[in-house]
This record gives C-alpha cells, structure tokens and sequence, in this order.
C-alpha cells in the first residue's frame, strides 16, 4: 500500500501551545502545535474517554480535560497520573503551510 497523507488542517489554523480535533478516515486525532513543530495523537485519553483537543497544551504535554492525565505530545507517553498507557502518535508532514497526517499502517510493508 502507498504511503497515504491526509489534509487535516492549515498551519494558521492551529495556534502555538494549541490543540484541534480532526476525523481522518473515521479515525479522531488530535494535531498539535508544538513551538511551531506540529504532531499527532490519538484524540481520545487512554484512561476514560475524553477528547484531548479539549484538553490543555503546556510546552509539549497535552493534559486531559476529564481526569488531569498527561501525556507527552511527541511520543504519546503518559507522564502523570491516573494515565498509564501511551497514545498512538502518527507521522505529520507540513508543506506549503498544510498540515498532513498518515495513520498507522499506511505505507507499512
């Protein structure tokens, strides 16, 4: 299979320190501005359902807006309690000033 990148959003769209929740291909993610760098998550917490693009952004860590769990933006580690499983992250590429994201097991061999 083709690597498959999908238009989630404009670079404008999304401010620093910010967060916005996408559906790409019936799948929620969460994209991210990280100082300029964006990334992608899983847009559901992995400790009680949540959207994380109503959460809050600090530096690089994404705090859910249910339970106060975080995780780190980059790797999708959790790095506070109650949170103990990772979120999916997914590649992200900019060009021309739009965002793209490529799921899990797009491009794989």
């Amino acid at each position: 299979m083709a690597e498959e990148w999908h238009l989630v959003a404009s670079t404008d769209d999304i401010e620093e320190e910010d967060v916005l929740g996408v559906n790409v291909e019936g799948t929620a993610v969460a994209v991210y501005n990280v100082k300029g760098e964006f990334y992608a998550t899983e847009n559901v917490c992995t400790h009680a359902f949540a959207f994380l693009s109503e959460g809050i952004v600090i530096d690089d860590i994404i705090e859910c807006p249910v339970h106060q769990g975080r995780f780190h933006i980059p790797t999708g580690k959790p790095k506070g309690a109650p949170v103990s499983v990772a979120l999916d992250t997914y590649a992200t590429k900019v060009e021309n000033g739009k965002i793209y994201v490529r799921l899990k097991g797009e491009g794989d061999p």
